[in-house]
């Protein structure tokens, strides 16, 4: 049986854990559903699909799964407000929130910049999260301006490099160690 850690162990987990950089999302759902999300990734291009780990407590993501098809908002910088009201459980995290639907239904917030649309295609339990893998139906466009990231438990911005680095990166004939 695996070694279980102990509070300190855990604590030093979160901190050692804490300085990977991640950016912000907030997934959503038609209903409108939607919480704040730092673990969430790209994970296939063929077929095209994401992952993010909802908490297994989660009130939000059993309406989530219910649906069966979410939205990935990818938020800007200047978002942070936003990204807190989406943290906090059991507040009306819409409540004068602008927002469009996607194809789906799911809730796309002003300002995103930019979002990915996705069916459900597995669930899979993972500690005290769950592992959920979205197949992509739709994807939004890109609007210029930074990320909103967290790092160390803080939200922050990235000083933005030119935007070809990118282009170049995944033009790359060895896409694939990078994706």
């Amino acid at each position: 049986m695996p070694a279980q850690l102990t509070d300190a162990d855990t604590a030093r987990f979160r901190q050692v854990l804490g300085h990977f950089c991640t950016g912000v999302t907030v997934i959503t759902a038609p209903g409108p559903a939607g919480f704040a999300c730092q673990a969430f990734a790209a994970l296939s291009l063929a077929p095209p699909l994401v992952l993010f780990c909802p908490s297994r407590t989660s009130a939000t993501w059993p309406a989530i799964e219910r649906a069966g098809h979410f939205c990935a908002n990818v938020l800007a910088e200047g978002q942070q407000a936003l990204a807190s009201v989406f943290g906090i459980s059991g507040a009306d995290r819409f409540a004068g929130v602008p927002w469009s639907p996607a194809p789906s239904g799911a809730p796309v917030l002003d300002g995103a910049l930019t979002w990915v649309e996705c069916a459900v295609e597995a669930v899979h339990e993972a500690g005290d999260h769950y592992l959920v893998t979205g197949r992509v139906t739709a994807l939004g466009p890109c609007r210029p301006g930074p990320p909103l990231l967290f790092y160390r438990g803080r939200y922050g911005v990235t000083d933005q490099g030119p935007p070809e680095v990118v282009d170049t990166l995944l033009a790359w004939p060895r896409y694939a160690d990078w994706i």
